[in-house]
């Protein structure tokens, strides 16, 4: 897979490789930020372990996508850029393609589900795209299906190695600059984050165990996982950006090779995490990241209390009236 940048990956059987890692950081670094790593004496008070915290929430567009975006962007040819680009979105993927889009003067088109939270839509637009919105999430793959084929240029979610690459240059840093965790945590929607986090940990950190957490009515990776293939999912959590109508069979064989596990939290358990985060923490998150706050005390019930945790806080684009609502519905 090669762009007019020379960007490309080489897949080894259906996974992506740390050297594939280190080239999407060196392309990416004039553009996105590296993220702070930091111990949570809150949250080590909290859980009872040692608890260090990547805090993507901090990275450009407000969530780890950014990584994604600009990888996958600047890898195009002169003529996919002039097609314009197109993306699908539950909330953060929309913000970061638009985002990245404006800042590298490409048209941009971002398809999202009526459910995507109104800040995500308002701050797309602002950032220049054109944003079509449908009725639920698999309408939107839909109509992005239809732009495809009509000539707009595909910037994937997650099935895309050159996207995971990028998204695993998260990972690449907090192996790197948090030497001690025994376990990481981290969120799943389509499972690009995860793939590449992992890939980076096994490379860099093979001892660590890397476990995903997503919420009921967004488990497409547990559900793949049981079934031994990508199946369709009903979506109906409130954790949009978590809301994959299904992973990928790139995802998914990253995460069979890679995971220590997969658990899945109810959405008041990830509303009340993003309280915990709020409290103990003092991170302001959403859903999407404070879903890993209940799960990390299932991994402590399953390998002890040695364990040093790593929490990948993966966005913070939620809004006041968002949270509120959010605890109200608990």
């Amino acid at each position: 897979m090669r762009g007019a940048t020379g960007a490309s990956v080489v897949v080894v059987g259906n996974l992506i490789d740390i050297a594939d890692i280190r080239a999407a950081a060196e392309r990416i670094a004039p553009h996105v930020l590296r993220t702070p790593t930091s111990p949570s004496p809150g949250l080590t008070a909290h859980l009872g372990v040692p608890v260090t915290l990547k805090l993507e929430l901090l990275q450009r567009s407000g969530s780890f996508k950014a990584r994604g975006a600009f990888a996958k962007i600047l890898s195009l040819s002169e003529a996919e850029r002039a097609a314009g680009i197109v993306a699908v979105s539950g909330g953060n993927h929309g913000i970061a393609v638009a985002d990245a889009a404006g800042a590298l003067g490409v048209t941009a088109t971002v398809v999202m589900p009526e459910s995507a939270p109104a800040r995500s839509v308002a701050i797309a637009r602002g950032a220049g795209a054109q944003v079509r919105l449908t009725p639920t999430m698999d309408g939107a793959f839909a109509l992005l299906a239809q732009l495809v084929t009509a000539g707009a240029t595909l910037v994937h979610p997650f099935d895309d190695p050159l996207v995971i690459a990028a998204q695993g240059t998260a990972g690449l840093e907090f192996a790197t600059d948090a030497p001690a965790v025994t376990d990481v945590l981290v969120s799943i929607g389509g499972g690009g984050l995860i793939a590449g986090v992992a890939t980076a940990f096994r490379a860099l950190a093979p001892h660590v165990r890397v476990w995903g957490v997503e919420t009921e009515g967004a488990d497409a990776m547990s559900r793949a996982l049981a079934a031994g293939e990508p199946v369709p999912t009903p979506l109906s959590s409130i954790v949009t950006t978590l809301s994959a109508p299904a992973v990928s069979d790139l995802t998914l064989e990253h995460a069979r090779e890679l995971l220590a596990g997969v658990l899945v939290v109810s959405d008041a358990e990830a509303v009340a995490g993003t309280v915990a985060l709020a409290e103990h923490a003092k991170l302001w998150t959403e859903p999407a990241a404070g879903c890993l706050v209940p799960a990390a005390s299932r991994v402590l019930e399953r390998v002890g209390e040695e364990a040093h945790l790593g929490l990948l806080v993966c966005g913070g684009n939620a809004t006041i009236a968002d949270v509120a609502r959010w605890i109200g519905a608990r």
